[in-house]
């Protein structure tokens, strides 16, 4: 009988990501269970990415734990952020979240939407 491989996770946190969401978390208001991430239409280039936090998990939550902190994927997100970095960047003018994406074919001048490309979901090495 064949073994299941593990599922990929979807994404990752850098250590500054980590930090910056548990010190928003705390200063929360209410019970919160984690951070939702998804992606939604609009915008110049196409797509946005969206966070906000969760009371709870939906039923069909990826649900990924990294580095203390729970991310729940929105699951019509999934394939839009399969393999995605998400790192907490401070520059002179400004600090965001930043989304290193491998699925995102390109970006608007302004920054705040991305074209993306589902991800195949084939991890097999070809020869």
């Amino acid at each position: 009988m064949a073994e299941a491989r593990p599922r990929p996770q979807v994404m990752k946190l850098t250590d500054a990501a980590a930090v910056r969401i548990k010190d928003v978390m705390a200063k929360a208001q209410g019970s919160i269970a984690g951070v939702r991430i998804g992606v939604k239409n609009g915008g110049c280039a196409g797509m946005s990415y969206t966070m906000e936090y969760a009371e709870s998990a939906q039923p069909h939550d990826e649900v990924v734990e990294d580095k203390g902190v729970k991310l729940l994927i929105d699951p019509k997100a999934v394939m839009f952020l399969l393999g995605t970095e998400m790192d907490f960047k401070i520059d002179k003018l400004s600090a965001g979240f930043v989304f290193n994406n491998p699925n995102q074919t390109s970006a608007c001048g302004c920054g705040e939407s991305v074209a993306l490309t589902p991800a195949s979901g084939d991890t097999a090495e070809t020869h």
